[in-house]
């Protein structure tokens, strides 16, 4: 790999400008500007001035649905009803006509979101009766064709239900066969009114083949924290703290405050990770809250331009915007905790053993032309530089690599 010297960095925590060492895609060391470090080796000599811009580990998106999306092709309008049953039901019978899942569609995201500063992304595939895991092979054919640019890992998502469509629980298996490392599930009362089957599934299959978990919950008010007890119950028992997460988790927001408080702390106990993307009117949780009790919370940007919505276009940092701004903090010291959505605590979503601007890392950075991390949030500029494994992969919004 190409070594690469990164001069006049500015760091979060650090007061001095940084010039930062690559070798071997990994960050081999950090020290002032002047400092005395180790040239690139001969004949690898990349040097690369970023004039005192700021640097920030690779963003990760951490929920995401590149199967769903149409980026790249015609303008399709929203023809869903307003309940999420609805939309599940019109994606079932488009997606079909509108040739859906689509290597090409999400290898054109993909690389749009290498030019945003995403270097991971985990993202939800359909699996499903009516699909079988052709998702997860459309979206391992599209991770291959962007390989250097952006790491792709699959969840398993059963949207329409777990027990209530015969023959899901097979699926799941078999989509792990086919590349997903993650189980998802959804709504195991709203969605599949069997809570206890569809879980006592998961955290089996998840159990014995050594996978994670991740599942969508809607469901709001008692019945949404009811589950929150089921999730976090098994995840004690089956030793699986650490590899479990619950996405939107509406019922925090719908739940009166002391409730809320004791759902927070079950997550803690328990090492259940929630994942947030800020959208439309869901109530977004407390970065606060989760911080001070020791939660892990990461973000994503849920859809992309899909049949579900006609939003989004994969910029973490503006989905870190959303989070701060739903959350109403203005402080700097707390929109960048929004921030480490997209970074530090999607890292440890994702289990990532190494992460960020320290030696030994994945030499994964973005450049943005902010003083701080704060700053960069509320402008959300165009990345200046994109480092994917030590290679510069992106300047000024735009590809340089294949």
């Amino acid at each position: 790999m190409t070594d690469l010297l990164v001069r006049k960095a500015r760091v979060p925590g650090r007061a001095e400008l940084q010039d930062v060492v690559i070798r071997d895609g990994r960050i081999a060391a950090l020290a002032a500007t002047g400092t005395h470090l180790p040239e690139p080796a001969a004949g690898s000599d990349e040097v690369v001035d970023v004039e005192g811009r700021l640097v920030l580990p690779g963003l990760i998106d951490a929920h995401c649905h590149v199967d769903k999306t149409l980026w790249s092709g015609p303008w399709v309008p929203h023809s869903a009803g307003p309940r999420l049953v609805d939309r599940i039901a019109n994606e079932r019978g488009r997606r079909t006509d509108l040739g859906l899942p689509s290597p090409e569609y999400s290898a054109a995201l993909l690389r749009h979101i290498a030019t945003l500063g995403t270097t991971r992304v985990r993202t939800h595939t359909d699996v499903d009766p009516g699909l079988g895991v052709a998702g997860i092979e459309a979206v391992a054919k599209a991770a291959a064709s962007v390989e250097g640019l952006i790491d792709v890992e699959q969840v398993a998502f059963p949207q329409d239900g777990v027990i209530r469509r015969p023959g899901t629980v097979e699926l799941l298996e078999a989509a792990l066969d086919a590349g997903a490392t993650t189980l998802g599930g959804i709504d195991p009362a709203g969605v599949d009114d069997d809570p206890l089957g569809q879980l006592d599934a998961l955290f089996e299959i998840a159990a014995r083949r050594g996978a994670s978990i991740d599942i969508h919950l809607h469901d709001t008010g008692s019945l949404g924290a009811w589950q929150f007890g089921l999730v976090t119950q098994r995840t004690i028992a089956y030793g699986l703290q650490g590899k479990v997460a619950l996405s939107h988790a509406d019922a925090l927001g719908t739940v009166p405050d002391a409730e809320r408080l004791r759902l927070i702390d079950l997550l803690a106990e328990s090492g259940v990770a929630l994942v947030t993307a800020a959208v439309y009117d869901v109530p977004v949780p407390s970065v606060l809250e989760l911080a001070e009790r020791g939660v892990t919370l990461a973000a994503g940007s849920d859809g992309i331009r899909d049949l579900w919505g006609p939003y989004g276009n994969g910029d973490m940092i503006e989905r870190a915007m959303h989070i701060a701004y739903r959350n109403g903090v203005r402080r700097d010291e707390d929109i960048e905790l929004a921030l480490d959505c997209a970074t530090h605590g999607a890292a440890r979503l994702l289990g990532l053993e190494s992460y960020g601007l320290v030696p030994g890392a994945p030499a994964d950075l973005v450049v943005v032309p902010s003083r701080t991390p704060a700053e960069a949030v509320v402008s959300r500029p165009t990345r200046s530089l994109v480092i994917k494994n030590g290679r510069v992969v992106a300047r000024d919004g735009q590809l340089v690599a294949a």
